[in-house]
């Protein structure tokens, strides 16, 4: 009897293997031109193909992978210009469009292309708007943000002109057909104001951000949410009394299920004070009410787990806010990171003397919130990076903290931080982040992840990690709701790309 149930369970076996959880990982082939230095953009997941735009000595082309990431076809873009600048995208389950800039003598020049699930233009390139300059203004003026659905596209200018900015709307379907456009007169001055943070909710409004310092170099004290409506001609716009405290970074997300604006920030009780923890409103979209408000303060328990090197008092002054994630019944969670630099030669790491420089930010944002630039591999020479623990903080729809988590790490590297920082990513309803960690002289691709009522698990080291691959985890994309796309360099060499199936 034993004999025959043994027959059957191998049998079965055979017939029906047990299916595995465990992480699969495909990665490109390693191609020569794909130089360390390269630029690159993860377009996503267009047609159920994997879609990487490159550029290589400004000559751009489209690389199509299949779900195993092996290159079908490889696309030259011949129609973007050489010179061609901020390039932006938005991509739909059979297409996307690439957005682009140039300059041609005093013209500046926004133009939009339809590329198919296979790489190919599905229309000519078409002019979406002009912009005459001066010949050595600034031209990288324009900036691309969709709604959360893809039914709207906005593309907006700002020209700074004296003592104001020229603030210009342009307001697309999903055809990108233009359907209203404004123009408006923001006051300005460059030492002391901001204006960042632009997105565009599921209604077709642009809200962003304006804040302003005290001075040069300060934390700020003044803060107004701005409105402008798809068809108005008028901003609507909110003053916030910060009630003598003062802000740093601020941060925007739409939370577009509840209809509401959620805006985060570290304060501190004094101008370049000590972060003492985290300002949160929320919003209606009218900006006529204030839903919450509410400034946590972090306390000694949490300051304990959070400050490596630091004290108490300090724990918190190199951490930055990196994403916002809302949830459908209104809370939010925030993750925030543990980052500073060290320069030879240079006084020691200050936050505020680095956070409203136009040339410097963290996480790359001035004016627009979001990382325009693609990968490049040369940073900032005699620089050691440092990149430390990791914060998550939830809240109810009360604007009231759930519970708070830290993610112990330690990372560093010289003139570079392409294989620091992470990647968070969400998958059946749990947060993963996604980072390198030293052991044994080997960089592992780490993942730990935290479940809604705030359990952490590090969970088991990736199979399939081949030999030579060094992961960029901060350049990644979610491509599917179980797909990730990371780049990585291969051999110190070249770069390449994985495709994760979680």
């Amino acid at each position: 009897m034993i004999r025959y149930i043994t027959i059957f369970l191998l049998i079965c076996f055979y017939l029906f293997p047990v299916q595995s959880d465990a992480q699969r990982i495909f990665y490109t082939e390693p191609v020569t031109n794909d130089v360390r230095n390269m630029n690159f953009e993860i377009i996503g997941r267009v047609k159920g193909n994997i879609h990487i735009l490159k550029n290589v000595k400004n000559k751009y082309n489209l690389s199509v992978y299949n779900d195993s990431m092996i290159l079908l076809d490889k696309k030259n873009m011949d129609f973007i210009s050489s010179k061609a600048f901020n390039i932006d995208y938005v991509t739909y389950p059979d297409f996307f469009y690439l957005v682009y800039q140039y300059q041609r003598k005093r013209i500046l020049y926004c133009m939009g292309v339809k590329i198919d699930g296979n790489g190919n233009m599905l229309d000519q390139p078409m002019v979406l708007d002009t912009t005459e300059i001066n010949l050595f203004a600034d031209n990288k003026i324009y900036s691309v943000v969709n709604s959360e659905d893809k039914k709207h596209i906005a593309i907006f200018k700002l020209l700074k002109k004296n003592d104001h900015l020229n603030f210009t709307t342009l307001l697309f379907d999903s055809k990108l057909t233009k359907v209203g456009r404004s123009n408006f007169i923001l006051p300005f001055n460059d030492r002391t104001d901001v204006y960042n943070n632009f997105q565009l909710d599921n209604d077709g409004n642009i809200v962003f951000v304006r804040s302003s310092t005290a001075g040069s170099s300060e934390s700020i004290d003044d803060l107004q949410i701005l409105v402008k409506s798809p068809l108005a001609d008028t901003l609507v716009s909110r003053d916030v009394d910060l009630e003598k405290y003062y802000l740093d970074d601020i941060k925007l997300k739409v939370d577009n299920t509840n209809k509401h604006y959620v805006v985060n920030s570290f304060y501190n009780k004094q101008k370049r004070g000590n972060i003492e923890g985290v300002f949160s409103l929320v919003l209606n979209k009218q900006l006529d009410s204030i839903l919450v408000k509410n400034y946590l303060y972090l306390d000694d328990e949490i300051r304990a787990l959070a400050k490596q090197d630091a004290t108490n008092k300090t724990a918190f002054n190199n951490y930055f806010i990196k994403n916002i994630i809302v949830k459908k019944d209104g809370g939010f969670i925030i993750i925030a990171e543990d980052f500073y630099t060290q320069v030879s030669g240079a006084n020691n790491w200050n936050r505020w003397n680095n956070l409203y420089s136009p040339y410097y930010n963290p996480y790359n944002y001035y004016y627009d919130p979001f990382y325009r630039s693609m990968y490049n591999y040369n940073q900032r020479s005699n620089t050691k990076y440092i990149y430390n623990n990791i914060m998550t903080i939830s809240y109810n729809n009360s604007g009231q903290a759930e519970w708070s988590r830290i993610i112990e790490r330690q990372q560093f590297d010289a003139d570079t931080d392409n294989f620091l920082s992470f990647i968070n990513f969400n998958t059946s309803g749990q947060i993963h982040f996604f980072y390198n960690l030293l052991e044994r002289k080997k960089q592992l691709l780490t993942d730990y992840s935290i479940t809604p009522d705030g359990t952490v698990t590090r969970n088991p080291t990736f199979k399939m990690m081949a030999e030579g691959y060094e992961f960029m985890p901060q350049y990644g994309k979610q491509v599917s709701s179980r797909q990730i796309v990371l780049p990585c360099v291969y051999h110190n060499n070249v770069i390449c790309f994985a495709k994760i199936d979680y």
